[in-house]
């Protein structure tokens, strides 16, 4: 469906907020973020998974939603309108909105003397040098014992990504790296830990 039709259904109420996870990896992610305070997620969209996350963060913790969202032909981004609305109806916690891209935000909160991140979702470029730029940025910033879900990293049955860029990288480089374990595999979502 194209956006600017998606987008006028779902203000009349006749479509949902779009997302590519499954139910069990939103259920996965709502597990390991459960009670977490310090979260964020590259890769919004339309804030599914934002909202799942929202709802199982501790009450007074703070999600960072981290999307470009780059606009379109009508001057503005029809899916950063859905996710912030979405993400607006759940009253946990608190959400901070960066518009950049995952390696851009890293950069800056690096910068900034961020604290560190107790869980962390990668879904935003799954490309190698997308994912690549992700982790480099992203993999510093998580405490000791956080969480890192990384999107599209793996192959499923219906899902043959064998060769996608995401997959390739997790498999080369994030699954070598000795400063974290995985700790749930779940249709395309891996779950790792940091030691």
């Amino acid at each position: 469906m194209k956006v600017f039709t998606h987008f006028l259904l779902w203000n009349l109420g006749l479509a949902s907020a779009e997302t590519q996870t499954t139910e069990a990896e939103r259920e996965s992610l709502a597990r390991h973020a459960s009670g977490k305070k310090h979260l964020a997620e590259i890769g919004v969209w339309h804030g599914v998974t934002t909202c799942r996350l929202r709802s199982a963060m501790s009450p007074d913790g703070t999600l960072v939603a981290i999307d470009p969202y780059p606009t379109g032909r009508l001057h503005f981004s029809a899916q950063r309108v859905i996710a912030r609305r979405e993400v607006s109806k759940i009253p946990s916690g608190s959400v901070r909105w960066v518009r950049k891209t995952g390696a851009e935000a890293a950069n800056h909160l690096v910068c900034a003397g961020s604290e560190q991140f107790d869980f962390v979702f990668i879904d935003g470029d799954h490309s190698y040098e997308g994912l690549k730029g992700d982790w480099l940025g992203w993999s510093g910033l998580v405490a000791a014992c956080g969480v890192v879900g990384l999107h599209d990293s793996r192959p499923t049955a219906t899902r043959r990504i064998e060769n996608a860029g995401s997959v390739r990288f997790t498999r080369d480089v994030i699954l070598q790296d000795p400063r974290f374990e995985v700790v749930d595999e779940v249709d395309s979502l891996t779950m790792l830990r940091r030691k």
